[in-house]
């Protein structure tokens, strides 16, 4: 009990002390917010990023590619075998008997960004007349919805607000034809918010293609998957793989995340080291400035345990402080930012995101900002409990 009655009293001295040190303390608190800041808004990128690929996605839809096809855009599936997945056991049916399902298909075509100009790919989908019974949470919000067989198209709710060029009413220019903007769509903000629909067949034609790339299909429930699966893989004629709709947009983002969080935390880990040596130097100085009441405290019969703990827990507070700073900060400019950026997996066009600065990311940021701390302040710690009396008297 006399330890941690040592330890208490000696914390709150040193804690009571702190506005005496502000200017020292602000190092430590702003060294350490930087490297959160940092931290948390490059990791909210992934965390945006994989969250709207994922809610591209429904339990009772999947989507079918040719077998060993990594993407959309790698995959071709023909007529023939469309209608052979379409009449497959465990697809949902309409009212009047036709099962509901889309044969897809993706080509990329150049735009240009609103804030600079620069110009990048966006993926144009090519769709069946089923669409917004496959997709019901795609809705149409401006405009009209574009014709059969006719060159119109529709553009999602993000693309027309980061794309110029792609207003209602606008041409769009393709290889092989022209397209008119005719309608803007929103699907409560998932990856297709970032691309351009069209009618399948009229996309193939102006690109004198045979075959779709995906087909995606409503099933009567998700527990029709399995069935629905396994048909289609007993049946000769045909060579696709099956897919949650749901896994296969979060293996899409899977890479692209990797990359970016690896990014954050190369990174981090470079501004934590700053970091470090920036608390190592202001609790160094701390103790240096202290020699005279730590070597009174040691005197008097204060243990060296009790210097060890107010020390640590002086850069701890310190540095929680700066973690919640940073967090703070990321959250108040990048929660909610929209963003384009390459994924290299939707067709790799581009895809608009909003960053998303999620409480796990704030945990993150914190328990990082802590250990800084603890490293930043273990070394000072020591040298408080080692230093001889003596030593500390003769240094005043």
């Amino acid at each position: 009990m006399k330890t941690f009655r040592q330890v208490g009293a000696v914390t709150m001295m040193n804690l009571r002390s702190l506005p005496q040190r502000f200017g020292t303390s602000l190092v430590i608190v702003i060294g350490i917010g930087g490297v959160v800041a940092v931290l948390v808004s490059v990791l909210a990128m992934s965390t945006g990023m994989i969250r709207t690929m994922e809610n591209s996605g429904r339990d009772d839809r999947v989507i079918v590619l040719r077998n060993g096809s990594a993407g959309e855009n790698g995959s071709s599936i023909p007529r023939d075998s469309a209608r052979l997945i379409l009449d497959s056991p465990g697809v949902k049916r309409d009212a009047e008997g036709k099962p509901i399902g889309s044969g897809d298909t993706l080509r990329l075509l150049n735009v240009y960004r609103q804030e600079d100009g620069a110009e990048v790919s966006i993926s144009l989908r090519g769709v069946g007349p089923k669409v917004l019974i496959v997709r019901p949470e795609m809705k149409i919000v401006k405009g009209r919805m574009f014709n059969p067989a006719v060159n119109e198209l529709i553009v999602g709710k993000a693309a027309s607000k980061q794309f110029k060029g792609v207003a209602i009413g606008d041409k769009v220019t393709t290889r092989g034809a022209t397209w008119t903007v005719v309608g803007e769509f929103t699907t409560s903000g998932d990856s297709h918010e970032s691309e351009l629909m069209a009618d399948a067949e009229t996309v193939m034609a102006s690109d004198h293609r045979i075959s779709y790339q995906s087909v995606i299909v409503m099933l009567e429930s998700p527990a029709a998957y399995q069935k629905f699966k396994d048909a289609l893989s007993s049946n000769p004629a045909l060579a696709v793989d099956v897919n949650h709709e749901r896994d296969y947009y979060k293996r899409q983002s899977a890479t692209i995340g990797k990359v970016i969080s690896v990014i954050a935390y190369v990174v981090g880990g470079i501004m934590a080291v700053g970091a470090i040596f920036g608390a190592l130097n202001t609790m160094y100085s701390a103790v240096s400035a202290r020699l005279m009441e730590i070597a009174t405290l040691r005197a008097i019969g204060f243990g060296s345990t009790a210097m060890v703990v107010s020390v640590l827990v002086e850069a701890l507070v310190l540095s929680f402080i700066g973690g919640a700073v940073g967090a703070l900060l990321a959250w108040l400019f990048f929660n909610g930012h929209v963003v384009s950026s390459s994924t290299g997996g939707v067709a790799s066009g581009h895809l608009i995101f909003e960053l998303a600065v999620t409480p796990a990311l704030i945990l993150i940021g914190i328990i990082w900002a802590c250990a800084i701390g603890l490293l930043g302040g273990l070394f000072p710690a020591i040298r408080a409990a080692r230093l001889p009396v003596a030593t500390a008297l003769r240094a005043v």
